[in-house]
């Protein structure tokens, strides 16, 4: 009856002239995201078969090959996508040697988080963190005496909220007690690698494993004079702590020797695949300043956590320098071997100690993220301790035309420079150094330059003992 009426028939006619429009438009739709498959999918297989003309290889495939296939094909689809990456192709073709370039590059290349070798760089940075975090999700306590400036916030990673609540509480503190560790000597590489791959963080109830333990080193880290008079332990259950706490030990430091080849080969795999992804970096000079910038890039989230674990394992050597620091903090330089000669007496300067730029600049080291900025820090601290002892030593002879120090007399200074800068992390500090440092620069200056720190740190650490050590050769 409603169909008699003009108005309603119009109506209905629209509605069925809108429904075979939207019909039709489905269709053509539906064509169309067909044909793009079809090209995408296209692409992808013909991107495919350049990668595997890339990777071309007479025998069988492994996992590492395959797994570089499928990153390189990633990269190549991306350049389908993106016109950046062939402007600097460009660019560098003309200027091979413009090392400004090569920084703009990866620099630029770093600043595209959709990029595969930045989703790769994630990835193994999660991978190293997930390691880390059952052991150094415990905030170790901060020493009343001696406290340390805190170090940068590892937020830049993409973790949980879980996991960046403690990477704010690596570095910053001294390590007169600390809590015992979740660990088990037990556990092999592939368990440790499935369990700490896992989406989530480990449970509260893995840090109950040692509570008696926990509250036993506890007592033993604090002062003697702390000490419940009333607390006896029978030889035998002592003999037995001690020996989990060795074991304990044991299972740390291999811990940790796994994490360092893990970088090792997180840093190889990055720069393998920059260098697939831009052949023009595969020269000397350019590898080198590529792998600087994926060192400041992987290193700096994770350098919090990871110090952590190594101030676990040198937890000793920190505790010695630490004595010794209290032993000497009001020691002059001719009390730590320092020549006469070398430093002014107290009414030539005022209101300043010997070396202070050295101390202030070595204190320095410790907010860096980057083992290559660290060492370009000690670097400079050598730099002006020359500059100091020459200045010094014209002072004592003013026709003195001494252009260097050697290394008899440097040791001695680096130790009293080191005992004022009133940091015991150094020593972890360094020993990190010399397992990340490239071995291209452990041959130069660089190398003299952290081998005398790692002496002067050793000298330093034994002063405390009350037996006047010798001094170490260089």
């Amino acid at each position: 009856a409603d169909l008699r009426n003009p108005k309603y028939l119009y109506i209905f006619f629209q509605t069925l002239s809108l429904q075979r429009q939207m019909m039709e438009n489905l269709i053509i739709a539906k064509a169309r995201q067909d044909a793009l498959q079809r090209k995408m999918e296209e692409r992808r297989l013909r991107l495919q078969e350049e990668a595997n003309r890339r990777f071309a290889a007479s025998g069988t495939i492994n996992g590492e090959e395959q797994e570089q296939r499928v990153l390189y094909t990633n990269i190549l689809e991306y350049e389908q996508d993106h016109d950046w990456p062939k402007l600097w192709k460009a660019k560098l073709k003309k200027n091979p040697d413009d090392a400004t370039l090569v920084t703009g590059l990866v620099s630029c290349l770093l600043s595209c988080p959709d990029h595969p070798v930045i989703k790769l760089l994630k990835r193994l940075q999660y991978r190293v963190y997930n390691r880390l975090y059952p052991i150094v999700s415990k905030s170790l306590p901060a020493s009343p005496a001696l406290p340390m400036k805190p170090s940068r916030s590892t937020q830049s990673l993409l973790i949980s909220d879980s996991h960046q609540n403690v990477s704010k509480s690596g570095t910053g503190h001294s390590l007169s007690s600390d809590a015992s560790l979740n660990i088990s000597s037990s556990h092999d590489h592939n368990a440790n690698e499935a369990e700490l791959d896992s989406d989530g963080p480990h449970t509260q109830n893995r840090e109950n494993l040692f509570e008696d333990m926990e509250q036993f080193l506890t007592q033993m880290d604090r002062d003697p004079s702390h000490w419940d008079p009333d607390m006896i332990f029978e030889p035998s259950q002592l003999d037995q702590e001690f020996l989990v706490q060795d074991l304990e030990m044991h299972a740390l430091k291999k811990h940790l020797k796994a994490i360092v080849k893990d970088i090792h080969i997180a840093i190889d795999q990055l720069l393998s695949l920059c260098l697939l992804s831009f052949e023009c970096l595969n020269t000397a000079n350019s590898k080198d300043l590529c792998v600087a910038s994926i060192e400041e890039a992987f290193f700096t989230p994770i350098w919090s956590p990871l110090l952590t674990l190594f101030r676990k394992v040198h937890r000793e050597r920190e505790l010695s320098f630490e004595s010794s620091m209290r032993l000497y903090q009001d020691a002059s330089p001719g009390d730590v071997g320092v020549a006469s000669k070398l430093y002014p007496q107290d009414h030539v300067v005022l209101h300043a100690y010997p070396y202070e730029s050295a101390v202030q600049e070595l204190r320095l080291l410790c907010r860096d993220c980057c083992p290559q900025k660290k060492l370009e820090c000690i670097v400079r601290t050598l730099r002006l301790i020359c500059a100091c002892a020459e200045d010094y030593c014209c002072l004592h002879e003013a026709d003195s035309k001494t252009a260097a120090i050697g290394a008899d007399d440097l040791l001695p200074i680096l130790s009293y420079v080191a005992l004022h800068c009133e940091l015991p992390q150094l020593v972890s500090e360094c020993a990190a150094l010399e397992e990340f440092i490239h071995e291209g620069y452990l041959i130069g200056e660089e190398g003299y330059c952290l081998t005398s720190m790692q002496s002067a740190l050793q000298y330093v650490e034994s002063l405390h003992t009350g037996v006047p050590p010798k001094l170490p050769v260089t």
